[in-house]
C-alpha cells in the first residue's frame, strides 16, 4: 500500500479500499486520465467536519550552546494554527431512457456519456487544486497559487520559495510547480465521516422534463466530489513563476528557467532532496507548453540535468531524478507575479 503514514492515503488506496467491485477502481483510471495529480496526491480525512485544523509550521527554533554551571533559555516550536476548508463539486447526468436502450447495452452506454462528466470534473478538481481562492470563489477550495502568490517575504514568508523566470506578458505567462505530497507537507482533504475521491450513484430509472415542460423516462446519474487542500508546511513546496512561454523556444531562455528550476529544488529542506524521501513524495507540475520545451531541450542535449525515466510504471520526464508531469490545469495566462 502506497501510504507514506498512517493517516494519509493516495487515491488508488482510498478506491482499493471501499471499491472492491473494481467501480470504482474504473473511476479512477477516468479521472488520471484527465489529471495525472490524482496518481501521486494524498488525501486524508478532515479532524473537524468540512474543514481541517491543522498547525503550520512558521519558523524553527534555535538551540543555545551551553557552558558548564550555564543554563539555556527556554524556546517553542514556531507555528501558526490554520483551518482549511473542502469544497463539494457535483453533478446530475441525465438521458433518454430509449436512447440508451437502443444502443443495446444500455449501462455501457450511460458510462460512455458519464466518462465526460468525470474527466470534467477532474478537470475542474486540478484547477482548483492549482487556482482555487476562497476569497473570490468561497464555494471552492483554496489551492496552492494563492499560498504562493508572490515572492515578497516581507507579506508571507512562503515568498521565499516563489522564484522569478522573468517574464511580464500575462497573455504568455506560466508557472512549474515542485510540489511535495505528505502527511507534513500538503495533502488533500475530504470531510469526516465521508469518503474520498468522486463519488457516483446510480439513480436508476425517473421521470424527466424537457425545456417545454413534456414528460419522458430516463436514466439519472449523480456524481459528488468533496475536496480541499492543506499545506502543513510551506518550505516543502517551490514554485517558479512568469514563465515566458514565447521564449521557450530559445535555448539561452530555457538554459535560464533550468537555473530557476535549479533554486527551487534547493529551496526545500534537506530531508526532502529525494522525490521519495522521508519528508513525502515529490513532484514538478508544469503544463504541455513547458513540458515540450523541456523534452526539447533533452533532444538537444542542452543540459544534462533532464532525461526520460521509468517512474511508477510511466515513462516521464525527469529533473535532477525528480518526474515532471504535465497538469493541463496550468494555464499560459497568469497574472504576473510581483518580486516587489
Amino acid at each position: 500500500m502506497a501510504t507514506l503514514a498512517t493517516q494519509v492515503s493516495t487515491y488508488a488506496d482510498v478506491y482499493k479500499r471501499t471499491g472492491a467491485d473494481g467501480k470504482l477502481a474504473g473511476i479512477l483510471e477516468i479521472l488520471n486520465r484527465a489529471n495525472p495529480m490524482l496518481d501521486e496526491m494524498l488525501t486524508r480525512e478532515c479532524n473537524d467536519g468540512t474543514g481541517h485544523k491543522t498547525t503550520v509550521r512558521t519558523g524553527i527554533p534555535q538551540a543555545t550552546w551551553r557552558l558548564l554551571n550555564y543554563g539555556v533559555p527556554r524556546v517553542k516550536t514556531q507555528t501558526a494554527a490554520v483551518r482549511d476548508t473542502t469544497g463539494m463539486l457535483e453533478v446530475y447526468a441525465e438521458i433518454d431512457k430509449d436512447l440508451a436502450d437502443l444502443s443495446g447495452n444500455a449501462q455501457a452506454y450511460r458510462l460512455s456519456e458519464a466518462q465526460g462528466i468525470m474527466e470534467g470534473m477532474s478537470q475542474q478538481m486540478a484547477e482548483t487544486m492549482i487556482y482555487g481562492n476562497t476569497l473570490v470563489n468561497p464555494e471552492r477550495f483554496t489551492g496552492f497559487a494563492p499560498r504562493y502568490s508572490d515572492g515578497l517575504v516581507s507579506r508571507a514568508a512562503s515568498g521565499a520559495n516563489v522564484f522569478n523566470a522573468g517574464g511580464s506578458d500575462p497573455t504568455s505567462n506560466t508557472s512549474a510547480w515542485l510540489i511535495t505530497w505528505g502527511e507534513d507537507a500538503s495533502h488533500a482533504l475530504y470531510p469526516r465521516g465521508s469518503q474520498g475521491g468522486l463519488r457516483h450513484r446510480d439513480l436508476g430509472e425517473v421521470t424527466l422534463e424537457d425545456g417545454a415542460g413534456g414528460q419522458y423516462q430516463g436514466y439519472r446519474d449523480h456524481f459528488k466530489w468533496d475536496i480541499g487542500l492543506t499545506v502543513r508546511d510551506w518550505r516543502k513546496n517551490a514554485r517558479v513563476a512568469n514563465i515566458d512561454t514565447d521564449q521557450l523556444n530559445d535555448a539561452t531562455y530555457i538554459k535560464a528557467l533550468i537555473k530557476q528550476m535549479i533554486e527551487a529544488s534547493e529551496a526545500l529542506p534537506i530531508d526532502n532532496e529525494d522525490s521519495n524521501a522521508a519528508g513525502g513524495k515529490r513532484v514538478w507540475y508544469v503544463n504541455k507548453t513547458v513540458r515540450s520545451a523541456l523534452r526539447w531541450a533533452i533532444l538537444e542535449k542542452l543540459v544534462g540535468n533532464l532525461t526520460w525515466e521509468t517512474w511508477m510504471g510511466k515513462r516521464v520526464v525527469m529533473f535532477d531524478g525528480t518526474p515532471v508531469r504535465r497538469s493541463d490545469a496550468i494555464v499560459n495566462t497568469e497574472a504576473v507575479v510581483p518580486f516587489v
